[in-house]
């Protein structure tokens, strides 16, 4: 036997052909790695010390799919947006587990996740919907490589189904200043304007402080976002990503909302009396509180079908902001800057639709330097 320090492990011969690596786990258990040669039980040794020091799980043989994805949820919880995450235990709980669940993690094959996913295609799941459970099993196997738990990523062998495109709903000029319209004696006439004319998020909007609006300078900084987590209700939190914290120049209109607003909210405040609860939210209930996004939605419905305007998203009022903003000469960079988007080339790709006004004044120029004039 190779004598090792306290908590190191060891390694020793099994028998004339196999050597042997043991390692002392949290739990008390003792673990064994078989190898054909020492150097290949030191690599396992190594390996399972790593894992041991970094809270992950050791590598066994035979560990189970469904082993591996409940821990791996487990690590990803603290890197994940809360939504995301109960988005990602919802896939792999319903749609993984079921099939994949008690296989051994190792023995997985690409053939098992293509079998899977053209059974849930059978039973009328959407194409999207698979095509993000592959999303998820792909970023699992991932680390699970990274950890040498697997000797290989199957979902890099496998092609998911393509996702369903869907077209962009979006207002037009003349639907936008409809629905103003209806709006403006509505307590939240001010988050409609600013969900039109800024592109923000309904997160964003439902988590906008007063202490992020400079009303004299005309701008607001988006700081935060409002979403409903699983344990703890509605949360705000950081925002999306880290370009979706950003400065937003304010128009005339918006400011003269938000000042009526602050109004309101002063005599709602005075009426809701020690029942209130101070949380400087521009866009709160009666007493103070967050609102909730499905209550928010459904009044939004409410409010498209009195103004005889068509069914569309919350988040088509974003598309409308972006294309009508590119629709009429905007330059790009600042329209990608005011939705947060983290790149111009994000912004191109999914408006593309609308800049067709630049590349007709572009073209002109060019036309007008050809002919010399």
């Amino acid at each position: 036997m190779t004598r090792r320090g306290h908590g190191e492990g060891s390694i020793y011969r099994h028998n004339d052909r196999l050597w042997a690596a043991s390692i002392t786990l949290p739990n008390g258990r003792r673990q064994t790695f078989y190898a054909h040669s020492r150097s290949e039980a030191a690599e396992k040794l190594t390996a399972a010390l790593h894992s041991r020091h970094d809270g992950v799980p050791i590598p066994s043989g035979r560990e189970t799919v469904a082993h591996f994805l409940n821990e791996w949820l487990t690590m990803v919880h603290s890197q994940l947006r809360e939504r995301t995450w109960v988005r990602y235990e919802q896939l792999v709980r319903v749609h993984l587990l079921p099939d994949l669940g008690k296989k051994t993690l190792r023995a997985l094959q690409p053939r098992d996740l293509q079998s899977l996913y053209s059974k849930l295609l059978d039973t009328n799941l959407s194409p999207t919907t698979v095509h993000h459970v592959h999303m998820v099993i792909h970023r699992a196997l991932g680390q699970a490589l990274r950890l040498e738990l697997v000797a290989r990523n199957v979902a890099d062998l496998v092609d998911p189904p393509r996702m369903a495109h869907h077209e962009m709903a979006t207002l037009s000029d003349v639907d936008v200043r409809r629905l103003l319209s209806a709006t403006a004696e509505d307590r939240l006439a001010a988050l409609w304007l600013l969900a039109v004319t800024t592109g923000m998020r309904q997160g964003e909007l439902l988590a906008l402080r007063w202490a992020d609006l400079d009303l004299t300078r005309r701008a607001l900084q988006v700081t935060g976002t409002l979403q409903r987590t699983k344990g703890q209700g509605l949360v705000r939190s950081e925002p999306k990503t880290a370009r979706s914290r950003r400065r937003i120049m304010l128009g005339d209109l918006a400011v003269a909302a938000l000042q009526k607003r602050r109004a309101e909210q002063v005599s709602e405040r005075l009426v809701a009396g020690a029942k209130w609860q101070d949380q400087d939210l521009v866009f709160a209930t009666e007493s103070g509180g967050p609102l909730d996004g499905s209550e928010l939605l459904r009044h939004f419905r409410r409010l498209l079908t009195q103004a005889d305007l068509p069914r569309i998203r919350f988040h088509d009022l974003r598309h409308t902001a972006a294309t009508l903003m590119l629709s009429r000469g905007v330059h790009p960079k600042v329209a990608a800057d005011m939705l947060g988007h983290s790149t111009v080339a994000i912004t191109l790709d999914l408006y593309s639709h609308s800049t067709e006004p630049m590349h007709r004044s572009a073209a002109d120029i060019l036309d007008e330097i050809a002919r010399g004039s």
